[in-house]
């Protein structure tokens, strides 16, 4: 029987694995000193700890481990990688390119630095009814790209419609054009195998709480390999991390990191198909219950869309009433990080979507510890719920 309520929200955070749980919990009981004193064995234990899951999750996207910056989350990864470009003296110029779909982890760092003189191009990706909606053609960035571009900086997979860019041929593109390519690969990591190397792209920010491991710790990649990018550091203390981002580290976290992204690597060729079977399976059954269900962004294609991504219109309803309605189901009306701005999602505007259609949308981001069952339950539930709101707005 399924367990109320149920969690259909796992592009806002994931739970913790146990099996991460148990990795952490002696660096917080036993192996508990600080990586930066290394004049006593507790420290050294815990700094050796940090350089073996250092190296772990270096190997697991592609990177070797002096090109992995810790981090408190993606956040300050996107915000170290865009300012610390930007920043630098040496940069080619004053101008940045984007997509008018990227996180507001990315696009508010950006705005700030438009306010400041920089010029920041924001392009628009596919439109909403095309089977790739919401996907950047690579020409467009190859078309952006100007003499005095300072920074490209598009996301790996966007956390409301689950679009996959295209990232090897925009890094190529910026490669041949000698332009820093920043990627925020937080829905990405974890959720499919990822070379950034192989890949080309400069700079990758990412988060443990995506993965099944814990808030509070995660990571930027830099690439040092070839023509090595430099960052002007934005925290200053302690000179941890070479000196790119001082503070202490968070040694559990990290330790939680390596674990949750070993496991998911481990896992990934039987979870993508699992993830996306599930997905179909909520789609057809809400489509099946009720009319008035579209699919926004990209089709459930691979390699177009997150195997556990489904954001879905539902005709005469509003998504808030919506999500009050179904309190024994987590999901959610957009990005968790703007959950608290009543502004109609600016994902699904950028792609076309009308005002109306999109405070009508849900998104559900199904995850490891999700079952067929759940997703019965949630088509039921929702159905009901879309039913009965339908019924009080039609007129009399």
């Amino acid at each position: 029987m399924t367990a109320r309520p149920i969690y259909l929200d796992n592009h806002a955070t994931t739970r913790v694995d146990p099996r991460v749980l148990a990795a952490m919990t002696p660096y917080f009981l036993e192996e508990y000193g600080n990586a930066g004193s290394v004049g006593h064995l507790f420290g050294e234990a815990a700094r050796d700890a940090v350089e073996q899951a250092r190296r772990s999750i270096a190997a697991s996207v592609g990177a070797e481990a002096n090109e992995i910056v810790f981090t408190s989350g993606a956040t300050e990864s996107n915000n170290l990688a865009i300012r610390g470009v930007l920043q630098q003296r040496r940069r080619r110029g004053d101008h940045v390119v984007s997509v008018t779909t990227e996180h507001k982890a990315v696009l508010d760092p950006l705005a700030k630095w438009a306010r400041s003189g920089f010029e920041v191009t924001l392009l628009s990706p596919q439109q909403q009814g095309a089977d790739h909606a919401g996907q950047l053609d690579p020409q467009q960035v190859a078309d952006a790209i100007r003499d005095d571009t300072a920074l490209v900086t598009i996301m790996a997979a966007n956390n409301e419609i689950g679009v996959l860019h295209p990232l090897a041929e925009i890094s190529r593109i910026c490669r041949e054009r000698g332009v820093p390519f920043h990627c925020d690969a937080t829905q990405a990591v974890g959720k499919m195998e990822l070379d950034f190397d192989a890949l080309g792209v400069d700079l990758a920010s990412f988060t443990a709480h995506k993965f099944y491991g814990p808030k509070g710790c995660g990571a930027l990649y830099v690439r040092r390999r070839g023509k090595r990018i430099r960052l002007e550091p934005q925290i200053d203390g302690g000179g941890q991390e070479r000196g790119v981002r001082s503070g202490t580290l968070n040694v559990p976290g990290i330790i939680g990191m390596a674990s949750a992204l070993q496991l998911c690597l481990a896992e990934v060729t039987t979870e993508i198909p699992r993830q996306a079977a599930l997905r179909d399976q909520l789609l057809l059954g809400l489509q099946t219950a009720i009319d008035g269900v579209t699919l926004n962004g990209p089709l459930c294609t691979p390699p177009l869309r997150l195997a556990g991504n489904l954001n879905v219109s539902f005709a005469g309803v509003d998504g808030e009433a919506l999500m009050m309605n179904v309190r024994e189901i987590a999901v959610s009306s957009g990005s968790a990080c703007t959950s608290a701005n009543p502004e109609p999602s600016h994902v699904l505007q950028a792609i076309g979507l009308s005002e109306d259609a999109t405070r009508s949308s849900l998104r559900f981001g199904l995850g490891r510890f999700n079952r067929s069952d759940d997703i019965e339950f949630a088509v039921t539930h929702v159905s009901a719920a879309v039913t009965r709101l339908r019924k009080m707005v039609k007129p009399t």
